[in-house]
């Protein structure tokens, strides 16, 4: 029992560099987009938000959660989340941004505050459920 639960403290560190990582993807791009381009707070966040969520996906199926199975499958309940996390959070951002006034960094830094908690259980119990621990790697590990 403690192994699991250290072996589970463990994946979700490796998540949280992955996820830092993608974070910088999708600030830079964030600033990059809102800094030049004169485009509204939505037009800057997706293709920022789309280019950290393939970085990310990709690092955490195959290092943080070790996971085999059909890709295509877990690209699919990915594309799941996002379909309800990205309008939600662009609607309550570019409300947030543009209407009440916030600050465009602000609002870009809280909704990635909360794709990084929802996206975490989200894989866990959902994408890679019974699948965590199967690839490669982790096969190796264990021999």
């Amino acid at each position: 029992m403690a192994s699991e639960k250290r072996k589970e403290f463990f994946r979700f560190i490796k998540f949280a560099l992955f996820s830092a990582s993608a974070g910088i993807i999708e600030i830079l791009s964030f600033t990059l987009l809102n800094e030049f381009t004169g485009w509204g707070y939505w037009a800057c966040y997706l293709p920022a938000l789309v280019l950290s969520v393939v970085w990310n996906f990709t690092l955490n199926r195959r290092y943080a959660f070790r996971a085999e199975g059909s890709y295509a499958r877990q690209m699919l309940l990915a594309f799941l989340f996002y379909l309800v996390f990205t309008p939600a959070s662009t609607l309550l951002g570019d409300w947030l941004a543009d209407t009440v006034g916030w600050n465009e960094y602000l609002v870009t830094a809280l909704n990635m505050i909360a794709n990084f908690v929802l996206e975490f259980l989200y894989d866990r119990f959902v994408v890679f459920r019974g699948q965590v621990d199967t690839n490669d790697i982790a096969r190796k590990k264990a021999s």
